[in-house]
């Protein structure tokens, strides 16, 4: 009996211990893991802002194109190049806000 009552304190200590250990590991491990991402968060902005200017410019292009040729159907064209250019250059502002940043 006494020896079973000493292997469970053991274990429960040792539980304890490990837990503690494991739990310091984890708030290393997510303090590491965000100056890791906010190192990136600039970089992928300033991708998006790049992404939004070649599709400007080719939207602008495909736009400049279709006026030229006579079609009728310029507005759907515009609305789409240019909503798709707004929403890269939105996403970039959002991905700065959303890190603090």
């Amino acid at each position: 009996m006494l020896k079973t009552t000493k292997k469970t304190i053991g274990s429960a200590l040792l539980l304890a211990l490990t837990s503690l250990s494991a739990k310091a590991q984890g708030v290393a491990g997510i303090t590491a893991a965000e100056s890791s991402l906010l190192t990136y968060v600039d970089p992928v902005a300033s991708l998006c802002l790049v992404i939004g200017a070649v599709v400007g410019i080719i939207g602008g292009v495909r736009v400049y194109i279709k006026w030229n040729s006579g079609d009728q159907d310029i507005n759907k064209e515009l609305m789409g190049w240019g909503g798709s250019c707004l929403f890269l250059v939105l996403v970039s502002v959002i991905i700065k806000a959303f890190f603090g940043v």
